[in-house]
């Protein structure tokens, strides 16, 4: 496991090219309480970002047309210093656009958004359930759908491009933290709640819930998919860090490390990876295959002894992202700050300013940050760029295909095993 440098030299961090944000009209005498951006999300083919701004809005933009405009009159300064804000209100009707292009929608979900994810479907991805040909909806290849999660513990779905509700899903008895689908195209969704309890719902069965995975003994913050949709990791308050098995919905272990509640989760790319946050102030990198330590990103030098790590400070770390180059990782602090890692040191490779950010998520294609902030505002960086190693190349393309267990059971030379896996730093 990785140690703490006693000290990070500022001069050698990079810092992060702000590209744009996107901004919430405020009303005269309009109370912050209720603004929070809670949850950002990318769809998956990169059509559509979404943000919940606050007030039980939710934000559908053509991701292209974003970074078009964001593009515009940018490059004044070096550093990004003069970033295109962009104003979300009234802009349906700002123009006519044609029938086949990705349009705006403002949704209104009834109340406050905490969790939002994007699905879409693989038409031979078939539903569990057998009577399929009696569902309401038949979901096709087109199909792309907006989960919201509510603080009153409904969740609501969406059709992307009519904005129109399809689904109302009521089982969990508390706020509906967060959301992810299998990436699988099946159409499953996993719910975590403050209820204490994640819930694997099946939408092509016109949402029956499936299955309620019990185990965490306080509120439920996140949870995400392995890329396989094999495993899910689930995190919440008391250090939990929990591995299920989505084959047959049972829990595999718990990773043990975390001194404080866990808030934040991603697995890489490969799957081989796993990022977790936590109030303790650092992320931890997991091979979640074998329920090892990878590696330590701390944001507190020093760090806090575990008897002090419960305590408040300005380094909670509130969101991980991994990046889909798989080679790195954003986080989001109470510091005021953005950091990039790389996976292969223990310090950020580049930073930036960001006041109350609290969610963070990677743009499909890896290339963009967004992260949402308490005042309903999202903000957007480029990712660090780098030329990826042939070694990198090849643990991605190995690890897609099998776990930490079969490479160490590979009949090759120590030395190849040892560069096709991820070492401990």
């Amino acid at each position: 496991m990785a140690s703490f440098p006693d000290s990070v030299n500022e001069n050698e961090i990079g810092k992060a090219k702000f590209i744009g944000e996107l901004l919430v009209p405020v009303a005269p005498f309009d109370q912050k309480s209720g603004r929070e951006t809670w949850t950002v999300a990318f769809a998956p083919d990169g059509s559509y970002f979404a943000w919940s701004q606050g007030h039980r809005i939710v934000r559908l933009v053509p991701w292209s047309k974003c970074l078009k405009n964001f593009s515009v009159g940018h490059g004044e300064g070096t550093n990004g210093a003069s970033p295109r804000h962009l104003s979300r209100q009234n802009s349906e009707g700002s123009q006519v656009m044609p029938a086949n292009e990705p349009r705006e929608h403002t949704i209104d979900c009834g109340d406050v958004v905490w969790g939002l994810a994007f699905g879409s479907s693989v038409p031979e991805k078939q539903s569990r359930c057998v009577n399929i040909e009696w569902h309401r909806f038949k979901f096709g290849q087109d199909q792309l759908l907006l989960a919201t999660g509510l603080n009153n513990g409904r969740i609501k779905i969406w059709d992307v491009y009519t904005g129109k509700l399809l689904l109302n899903l009521m089982d969990h008895t508390d706020i509906v933290r967060d959301l992810t689908f299998a990436p699988d195209g099946s159409l499953v969704l996993v719910s975590a709640s403050r209820d204490k309890t994640l819930r694997v719902w099946d939408l092509k069965d016109d949402g029956n819930m499936m299955k309620v995975l019990r185990g965490h003994q306080h509120w439920v913050y996140c949870s995400a998919f392995s890329p396989d949709s094999s495993i899910l990791c689930s995190v919440g308050a008391g250090k939990s860090v929990f591995l299920w098995n989505m084959d047959k919905y049972t829990l595999i272990q718990k990773l043990e490390g975390h001194h404080n509640d866990v808030v934040s989760c991603e697995f890489s790319p490969d799957g081989a990876l796993l990022a977790t946050a936590s109030y303790d102030t650092r992320v931890i990198v997991w091979d979640p295959h074998i329920g090892t330590m990878i590696l330590e990103l701390g944001h507190l030098f020093p760090p806090p002894s575990p008897i002090f790590a419960g305590g408040s400070n300005d380094r909670w770390v509130r969101s991980v992202s991994f990046c889909h180059d798989g080679s790195h990782i954003a986080s989001i602090t109470d510091d005021r700050l953005v950091r990039f890692w790389s996976i292969d040191e223990r310090s950020p490779q580049a930073t930036a300013p960001l006041t109350n950010g609290i969610c963070s998520a990677f743009s499909t294609d890896g290339s963009v940050l967004a992260a949402g902030t308490r005042d309903g505002s999202v903000h957007f960086w480029e990712s660090p760029r780098s030329t990826a190693s042939l070694q990198h190349l090849c643990r991605m393309a190995l690890r897609r295909v099998i776990p930490t267990q079969q490479v160490q059971a590979l009949p090759i030379p120590t030395p190849l095993r040892d560069y096709l896996s991820y070492k401990i730093l």
